[in-house]
């Protein structure tokens, strides 16, 4: 892989993992039509390791109150002021094993060698997006129930098929479930976290197959790319949540779906 390469896909990776378009499946593709087949998940997972800085960095504010209260809650110096960050912090647990047990099971199933697939999916993906434009959701984080975690985190394992957003997906799911467009938005993110991390632990085991393929300086190149096209698009993606148009991206996704069904 030259440096060029590694640049337009960190670029690829950190505008598709926000605005929703699925970032697999566009990786998927490009690796397809580059010819690049070979190179080793942990590289995607470098490159989501660049966003995951990103997500932290623009919603510091509160991955810090729910830190600091889980910390206070541990030593038993929590208050009334930390109840919404603490309850946060569980569904955050819970939406980590849920996503941890579906993903490695869809991981399974490698479904990543099927570009065709993922271009079925981006259709999917279109419709969920389009739906999103019907959802009134309003409730705040004080209304938050467990069984909206749930729902949202089933929707992120259902996100680990390529070509299914997992931004779009999970933030279209909250908002079916009442949450208001800030904490749908807010909470799809907080729950990516630990899930990008987890990703990352699983694939460590590749990191010897990993320097055979892409050079330490492509690999930076890439990193530095997806995180500051990261940050443009995770920016432009909470306007959007905020006006109730993610459908938009639908306008992109059903051609490309079309397209990439007939291409591969």
């Amino acid at each position: 892989m030259t440096v060029l390469e590694s640049i337009l896909l960190g670029v690829l990776q950190g505008v598709t993992e926000f605005i929703p378009v699925s970032s697999s499946g566009h990786l998927i593709v490009m690796r397809e039509l580059m010819g690049l087949g070979d190179i080793p998940i942990l590289f995607d997972v470098m490159l989501h390791i660049a966003t995951l800085i990103v997500i932290v960095f623009f919603f510091r504010a509160r991955v810090v109150a729910v830190f600091r209260s889980s910390v206070r809650w541990v030593f038993r110096r929590h208050t009334d002021a930390d109840a919404i960050d603490l309850v946060l912090a569980r569904l955050i647990v819970i939406a980590t094993i849920i996503t941890g047990v579906g993903g490695y099971l869809i991981a399974q199933l490698d479904l990543e060698r099927f570009p065709r697939l993922a271009a079925a999916f981006f259709l999917v993906t279109a419709a969920i997006l389009i739906a999103s434009r019907f959802a009134r959701g309003s409730r705040g984080y004080d209304s938050i129930r467990t069984r909206d975690g749930v729902f949202i985190a089933l929707a992120q394992v259902f996100a680990v098929l390529p070509g299914i957003s997992r931004s779009g997906t999970t933030i279209t799911t909250g908002l079916f479930c009442g949450l208001g467009r800030r904490e749908a938005g807010e909470f799809s993110f907080l729950i990516s976290i630990p899930a990008m991390l987890g990703a990352l632990l699983y694939t460590l085991r590749d990191v010897g197959d990993l320097t055979l393929v892409v050079t330490p300086v492509a690999l930076v190149a890439g990193f530095l790319a997806s995180g500051i096209a990261g940050y443009f698009a995770l920016g432009l993606l909470v306007k959007l949540i905020r006006g109730g148009r993610l459908w938009v991206f639908s306008v992109y996704l059903i051609p490309l779906g079309i397209i990439g069904l007939f291409l591969f």
